[in-house]
């Protein structure tokens, strides 16, 4: 599959390549210093993902998160999920590294759902624009969907 992803967008940079050089150049060299701005997070993923793997053990993570820790696991998972502030673009290889090291799918679900749409950091500011009675029932409600989607998963691993 990966090949065949490869081919069909090198394929698309020939087409557009043959249709104009000058925008294709241009388009790639916007690309590059997209690239370069992403750069130093992709770097940070490396980082954060080697410091957890360091620090806990998979059997750490396996009594902590797995599938054994039941909810407990879950609601730890959510607590850290919704204290945290880690972008999608990092928590996704993380939640990915987690379950290879022994998470659960059930805890790595609340883990990522209330790590997308839980904000207890970003709270203040949420206030700020919207209100605390907003703020406080959108993270309530994000929360109980979180816990929703992990116990669904559940069910269906």
């Amino acid at each position: 599959m990966t090949i065949a992803l490869y081919i069909v967008a090198f394929s698309a940079l020939f087409a557009s390549f043959i249709k104009s050089k000058q925008k294709t150049i241009l388009s790639l060299k916007k690309a590059w210093k997209a690239f370069e701005n992403i750069l130093p997070q992709l770097f940070s993923i490396l980082v954060i993902i080697g410091i957890i793997l360091a620090i806990l053990t998979p059997e750490q993570i396996s009594v902590l998160m797995g599938n054994e820790s039941g909810w407990f696991g879950v609601i730890l998972a959510a607590t850290i999920g919704s204290i945290t502030l880690i972008p999608a673009f990092v928590a996704f290889p993380l939640a990915s590294a987690l379950l290879e090291s022994g998470a659960g799918f059930m805890q790595i679900a609340a883990f990522i759902s209330t790590l997308m749409m839980v904000g207890v950091v970003t709270s203040p500011v949420e206030i700020k624009y919207f209100g605390k009675k907003a703020t406080i029932i959108r993270n309530v409600l994000a929360l109980t969907f979180s816990l929703f989607v992990a116990f669904v998963m559940a069910v269906l691993m």
